[in-house]
């Protein structure tokens, strides 16, 4: 009898872990069916973007399911959060993972049709193409939802190995090659790296579990405070971290970037850009909201004391050299990847906090990145596909061969930048309000080192704005002051031929993202519920009755 009702058990919490890993299941179906059908004869005469599409879009809406109440009226999933253990507490099924597969999965669909415009995969290739783009973002949605050190390693791995071979996708080009050989290099000292990390912390508190973790370091800063963390500890915390940056592309750990931008196509640079930054954010946000220990206040203050003022620091140094560095790039995807590096110092910013609305404004900043910043690699592309080059001395006077083109690279560029009504200033908008908030918050309670360090981040934010417009303003001037390489050469500036779809697909990007800068409200709304689980209970309004009964009202709070 005790038997059955533990089979029991056990077969009704595999039905329901597998129900919350739905999404990862289906696009592991996808991969299994694109390689069986890559064993064929005639694999080679039929382009698989079809289904890797299919599958990725059945995978969204499963999502959606999951986040919004629709699957949870009808019965079909559990609501984010009552899972406690999935997997035997290896994944946690939450709003954050739900929110962050989302927006991996619709940034995927977005790249597939990108994609199948650009013609890069061909029908020979497409197999392989999608079954390692499909397989990236396996491993960054299992980076989401990661809840023990183990499975972040596997999860990390699983992301960075299918990035490696695409950034070499390109065949027949020395410089792909050699990106795709130094990103291996790089990726394969950082992991190490971080796997030496977790070696450390786990074999100090004896588990990997996220949760116990957070009791072990809790149990360390007992009466000491953050002075009593071992050198063992922190250690482990900070090679973790530089793991994690080099997935970011964080200053120092940026030096893959660059070059892998420019060696790869457009198609997975921006694949790259945007998926491997919101997986690494989010895994990022995750380790250091779970070990700060949220929402008790206490122990939240005292790991901010320690690492708060470090996140600045490289979030500060990030941004700037991002900056900086794109000044003199002449490679329109070079150029883009130190705009990305940039902007891992902006999401960087909003960590530093180490509150939930922290965490809240770097996935808005995220779904604005998404918009923009793929929206640019797509002109890029199609630019590539119709001129034959990427370097910015090939498109000058382009506004007299194709105006539409420019105006819509214009676009995306404004909203990096920041400027109003485009969703870019809404997400710099977000993440300079948390650190005013957090500077205002510390400097009046007993930290106040903690709030100048936010308002020194401020500022220097600030400052990269203006930074930024020199280089975002640079490539507008030369497509559009700059006479046309064909007047130079004494020969008639001829109209680009842009094909429909690839307009239908920018203009696309360029409504979301003037829709998203002037209506964001429903996507600050959706970025807070994906913070939920970490936000400390709101206490009770002034007059209400307290649950339980008694009917004795809560009195109002003393004055200030």
């Amino acid at each position: 009898m005790l038997r059955s009702i533990a089979l029991d058990q056990l077969t009704n919490d595999l039905y329901r872990n597998l129900l919350a890993f739905l999404p990862e299941l289906l696009i592991c179906i996808a991969i299994v069916l694109m390689l069986l059908f890559r064993l064929g004869k005639k694999s080679h005469r039929t382009h698989l973007s079809p289904l890797a599409l299919f599958f990725t879009l059945v995978a969204f809406a499963a999502s959606f399911m999951q986040w919004s109440e629709w699957g949870v009226q009808f019965g079909l999933f559990d609501r984010p959060g009552s899972i406690d253990n999935s997997f035997s507490g290896l994944l946690v099924y939450d709003h954050l993972t739900v929110f962050l597969r989302m927006l991996l999965l619709g940034f995927t669909a977005l790249v597939i049709w990108l994609s199948i415009l650009t013609g890069i995969p061909d029908r020979e290739d497409s197999a392989d193409f999608y079954t390692l783009l499909l397989g990236g973002t396996l491993g960054m949605m299992l980076m989401a939802s990661s809840n023990h050190l183990l499975m972040v390693f596997i999860a990390v791995e699983m992301a960075s190995l299918p990035s490696y071979a695409l950034a070499g996708f390109l065949k027949g080009r020395r410089q792909s090659s050699e990106a795709a050989l130094k990103y291996v290099v790089y990726g394969g000292g950082a992991s190490g790296v971080m796997l030496y990390g977790m070696s450390l912390i786990a074999g100090r508190f004896g588990t990997g579990f996220m949760p116990d973790l957070v009791l072990g370091f809790k149990s360390q800063m007992e009466g000491a405070g953050v002075a009593g963390l071992d050198t063992i500890v922190i250690l482990g915390m900070v090679l973790i971290l530089a793991g994690l940056g080099f997935k970011l592309s964080a200053v120092p750990f940026h030096f893959w970037c660059p070059d892998v931008f420019e060696g790869a196509a457009a198609e997975v640079g921006a694949f790259l850009s945007v998926a491997s930054k919101a997986a690494a954010m989010a895994l990022t946000g995750r380790v250091l909201l779970v070990l700060t220990g949220l929402p008790e206040g206490s122990q939240a203050a005292q790991v901010a004391r320690a690492f708060g003022p470090a996140i600045a620091i490289f979030a500060a140094i990030t941004a700037t050299f991002g900056n900086l560095a794109a000044y003199g790039q002449t490679n329109l995807k070079r150029l883009l990847a130190y705009s990305t590096i940039a902007h891992a110092g902006y999401m960087l910013m909003g960590l530093a906090p180490l509150s939930a609305e922290g965490v809240s404004a770097v996935l808005f900043y995220l779904i604005a990145y998404l918009f923009m910043n793929l929206g640019a690699f797509a002109i890029v592309a199609f630019l590539r596909n119709l001129t034959g080059s990427e370097d910015l001395a090939s498109f000058r006077g382009l506004v007299y061969r194709s105006p539409i083109m420019v105006t819509l690279l214009a676009v995306f560029l404004l909203s990096l930048l920041g400027l109003p009504p485009l969703v870019g200033f809404a997400a710099k908008f977000q993440i300079f309000q948390v650190l005013y908030e957090a500077g205002k918050q510390h400097v009046r309670g007993p930290n106040p080192v903690m709030g100048y360090t936010m308002y020194g981040l401020l500022l220097v934010g600030g400052l990269n704005t203006v930074f930024s417009t020199f280089y975002y303003v640079k490539v507008l001037k030369v497509m559009i002051l700059d006479r046309p390489v064909e007047e130079m050469e004494n020969r008639p500036a001829a109209p680009l031929p842009v094909p429909v779809s690839s307009l239908v697909y920018g203009v696309m990007l360029s409504v979301l993202v003037f829709v998203g800068g002037i209506f964001w409200n429903p996507l600050a709304r959706a970025s807070d519920r994906g913070t939920r689980e970490f936000r400390p209970p709101e206490p009770p309004p002034a007059g209400a009755t307290p649950p339980g009964g008694g009917g004795l009202p809560v009195p109002p709070p003393p004055p200030m």
